[in-house]
């Protein structure tokens, strides 16, 4: 039979040789070497010469897998500086802590974790030690991404330098009280301590590649240099199955990113067992990273493993490690040396003879103990060379024992995640391991007490001294004392008032001018950071390329196809467009970036981020709660928004929802405007709140929702009515009565009905208030509805206070307080939107929305299916009336055959 491999063709094929006798002699040498020396010495052999010809810059694809071996071999290891005793002891006392803080919580039920720290202290120690800058270095130092999990030991290292009191650990996960410490890096909750939420799984890698990104940004942009900081992100082997985790991984290498490192904690172990039970995850994540242009650090075997090595003459102790299966190598460090001996080194003749070697001590020590991420001489060698390295982004492959330290009740158990205390006795084992000066005496009533050498110990003053030499304590977060940005000039927002005419403009162009006016401003404009991932035409936006520039930091190395043209579509390093491609999660993430660096780089930025609204909060409202608990400031745009605007693309494009699920982020402020000096005014007065100065009361770290429409429509002028400018911001005022309308209404006494209205849906209502007048003798009055959220809030505040013993009135009751008649609510999103605010209203209530899915088909078609058209509205008016006896049953029947409903 023919070999299959003998008929495939290559790469090579293609290409003529130039020599074919000399390629034979090569082809000839492997052979005879997989002849003499066995098929494992020349694929050893071909391994070292690919790495050789990639380290001359010979252009041959990256070898993706090494070796289950240190990429930094103990000899090439660089001293570590500083005193490797008192660091020992600093992490033995951090240990401790963070083990006792999540038992004695246990006592209240709160949870907690032990094992993740327990795997990881030596990678967050050396940093601390060594690398990690603080916020009074240069630029803006260093930004930590901690691994959630890891949290305890954080704590437990602020306890000991003096930031967190015993009364802190004592109340971690209890924060009602006022001194609590949330569970995972939460800056809302702990604002001077943590920079960045990493929990939810998979946000912080992905956040992590953006901000390094940024930080790249804010320099070429002549904003502020930070160049010297350094984005570290700490991550487990099992995060890095979220698909956020390795999403932007080639744009952190393409752009030559290596102002980051990952540091992967790879102890095997996910929440409920091991990560790639059958496979190696970390020969996988190698492969990955170094597929997608990363430097690849692996520190994998402590020092105790040398010995084995030295004695690996013929590669079989290399092969084996190669070939076993995480699981079975978690299940090493659990069982004794007899099972090791015939289960590891039996397996191979060649180690057979190797174990006999080695003593019942040392195979433990190796398979139990030792493995390169508890070791800070191999941690540090591996930030050295990772800080070092020019180009592209590194990534280290810490191996560890999930559960080190804690005893053979924890280490590498399946369960070790959700095991929340040790005993009196583990504790005590845990002490003796440590080498800590704590006596039994201190464990009173059975209480695990917590531990501190003294506020002048030699510990604390060493741990001081080397953060002070770093810049300062780490983590912590700044909030900068900054001037309010000054305030552009009121006419930018002005010259919207006088409404456009009889010219047809839709919300979303309305929106792109005020932002091509805003960016124009001397004072502020270059602080605007416009996002969009790839969409820039469809929302108008071309023009902004020529003049603000799409960001790259190679700048633009081609002549563009549009080059003669007019909007032609430009690349700067300097650029001030961010446009990310079709990747909504990569937008969020620059998104945060920017509406947080006015603490991460005390720069206050102002991003604005446009987006189909159907791939907004229904696709990333994870980020956006991670942007609100980052405390980001900004303005996220749906654009195309509601269900029945955006004609022909159908369900998958139909948004009928996004304005409940951000009714349900405390940090959004969610609007829905209807015309363009709506948007104009939110906008200012969003400027003020987040960057100018915020009222009494006001919490400037918010975001701003708005919805806007590509729906062509005259643009009206304000009205002049008193209370439009206070109505808009709250969420509702009355834009014309019936007589202000000019429409005839026949009786005097005709029957009254207030329609509220939001977003586009208030055009379709506006020609219902003209039907119900000519038609069908009813006057109507039709109020825009801004934002139904917000109305809603509002009220939420009134009714507790009110349960304070306090008298207030709802805006939306105030607002609507003697208004003739029911109340119809029209909305181009499902019914719950209006809904939220049915309750507060004295006026008889219904509504109108488009509920269900989308489809495909031109606006009046997808209206009058939803039954949110015009003619929808006026028989649902009357059929409200006629339940009053205001109008004849009959009247109702008769609209709904007259307009074929």
């Amino acid at each position: 039979m023919t070999d299959p491999q003998a008929i495939q063709p290559s790469a090579l094929d293609q290409l003529p040789d130039r020599d074919p006798e000399e390629t034979a002699e090569w082809q000839a040498s492997l052979d005879a070497v997989a002849k003499a020396a066995g098929p494992h010495r020349a694929a050893y052999l071909m391994r070292r010469t690919l790495e050789r010809a990639e380290g001359n810059g010979i252009a041959l694809p990256k070898l993706l897998e090494t070796d289950y071996v240190n990429t930094i071999p103990t000899a090439a290891e660089p001293t570590a500086p500083g005193d490797p005793e008192m660091e020992r002891k600093i992490t033995a006392w951090n240990r401790w802590n963070a083990a006792a803080m999540v038992t004695r919580g246990a006592k209240h039920g709160v949870g907690g974790h032990i094992a993740t720290f327990a795997s990881a202290a030596w990678l967050y120690e050396t940093g601390f030690n060594h690398f990690f800058r603080g916020k009074e270095a240069d630029g803006s130092g260093d930004q930590l991404y901690i691994q959630g999990h890891a949290s305890p030991g954080i704590y437990a290292r602020a306890f000991l330098d003096g930031r967190l009191t015993e009364r802190h650990l004592d109340n971690f996960r209890q924060e009602a009280g006022g001194q609590g410490l949330p569970s995972y890096p939460h800056p809302r909750r702990l604002p001077w301590l943590w920079e960045f939420p990493t929990v939810s799984m998979g946000l912080g890698p992905l956040s992590a590649i953006y901000q390094a990104r940024f930080n790249r940004y804010l320099t070429n942009r002549a904003i502020k240099d930070v160049s010297a900081s350094h984005v570290w992100a700490f991550l487990g082997d099992g995060e890095m199955d979220e698909p956020e985790s390795t999403a932007a991984l080639a744009l952190a290498s393409r752009e030559g990113l290596d102002n980051l490192t990952f540091v992967i904690n790879c102890n095997l172990q996910r929440l409920d067992g091991p990560v790639r039970a059958n496979f190696k995850i970390v020969q996988e994540l190698e492969a990955q990273f170094r597929g997608a242009g990363w430097n690849v650090i692996k520190s994998l075997w402590g020092s105790a493993w040398d010995e084995l090595f030295q004695l690996d003459t013929t590669g079989a102790l290399v092969r084996r490690l190669r070939e076993v299966p995480d699981a079975q190598v978690q299940t090493y460090q659990t069982r004794d040396a007899a099972y090791i001996r015939q289960d590891f080194f039996g397996k191979d003749p060649a180690l057979a003879e190797m174990a006999k070697l080695l003593s019942d001590d040392k195979i433990l020590e190796c398979f139990h103990l030792s493995r390169g991420g508890h070791e800070a001489g191999k941690v540090y060698a591996a930030y050295k060379a990772a800080v070092e390295f020019k180009g592209a982004p590194t990534v280290i492959l810490a191996q560890t024992v999930k559960g080190h330290t804690l005893g053979e009740g924890f280490a590498s158990k399946n369960a070790n995640h959700q095991m929340k205390k040790l005993s009196v006795d583990e504790f005590k084992t845990m002490r003796d391991l440590l080498e800590l000066p704590i006596s039994d005496a201190q464990f009173v009533d059975g209480i695990v007490p917590y531990g501190h050498p003294g506020a002048d110990s030699p510990e604390v003053r060493y741990l001081q001294e080397r953060r002070a030499a770093l810049g300062g304590p780490a983590p912590a977060r700044r909030t900068h004392a900054l001037a309010p940005l000054p305030a552009p000039a009121d006419k930018t927002f002005a010259s919207f008032d006088k409404g456009s005419g009889t010219q047809n403009v839709a919300t979303t162009m309305a929106f792109v001018r005020l932002v091509k006016d805003l960016v124009r401003d001397k004072e502020t404009g270059k602080r605007w950071v416009p996002i969009v991932p790839d969409e820039a035409r469809t929302f108008g936006m071309e023009s902004l390329f020529p003049s603000l520039g799409i960001y790259s930091p190679k700048g633009q190395t081609y002549e563009p196809v549009d080059r003669d043209q007019l909007m032609y579509y430009k690349e700067a390093e300097n650029g001030q467009i961010l446009n990310e491609g079709i990747t909504e999660a990569g937008s969020m993430a620059d998104f945060i970036a920017a509406s947080t660096s006015y603490a991460t780089h005390g720069e206050a930025m102002i991003p604005f981020y446009i987006f189909y609204s159907m791939f907004g909060w229904q696709r990333t409202a994870d980020q956006m709660w991670q942007l609100g608990d980052q405390l980001g400031r900004g303005f996220l745009v749906g654009a195309t928004a509601g269900r029945t605007t955006l004609t022909g693309e159908g369900l998958q494009h139909a948004d009928g929802h996004s304005p409940v699920i951000a009714a349900t982020n405390p940090a959004a402020l969610s609007y829905d405007p209807a015309f363009a000096y709506e948007i104009a005014a939110i906008v200012k007065d969003g400027l003020r709140r987040m960057y100018g100065e915020a009222a009494p009361g006001e919490d400037p770290n918010v975001f701003y929702y708005l919805t806007v429409y590509n729906e062509p429509m005259p643009q009206p002028a304000k009205p002049a009515a008193p209370g439009v400018d206070e109505g808009i911001l709250k969420g509702l005022y009355r834009f014309n009565t019936a007589e202000s309308a000019g429409v005839e209404v026949a009786a005097a006494n005709a029957p009254r009905i207030q329609l509220l209205a939001s977003g586009t849906a208030i055009h379709w209502t506006l020609k219902a208030q003209k039907m119900l007048a000519e038609e069908w003798g009813v006057a109507a009055d039709v109020w825009s509805a801004t934002s139904w959220t917000e109305l809603r809030r509002d009220a939420l505040e009134a009714d507790a206070a009110l349960l304070r013993g306090e008298e207030r009135t709802p805006y939306v009751r105030r607002a609507l307080h003697g208004a003739e008649g029911p109340v119809l609510a029209v909305s181009d999103y499902m019914r719950q939107v209006p809904d939220q605010i049915a309750q507060w209203v004295e006026q008889d209530w219904s509504s109108l929305g488009a509920d269900g899915f989308g489809l495909s088909d031109t606006r009046e078609a997808a209206r009058r299916h939803f039954g949110v058209d015009a003619e929808s509205v006026v028989v649902a008016a009357l059929a409200q009336l006629a339940r009053r006896g205001e109008v004849k049953a009959t009247a109702v029947k008769e609209a709904r055959e007259r307009y074929g409903l």
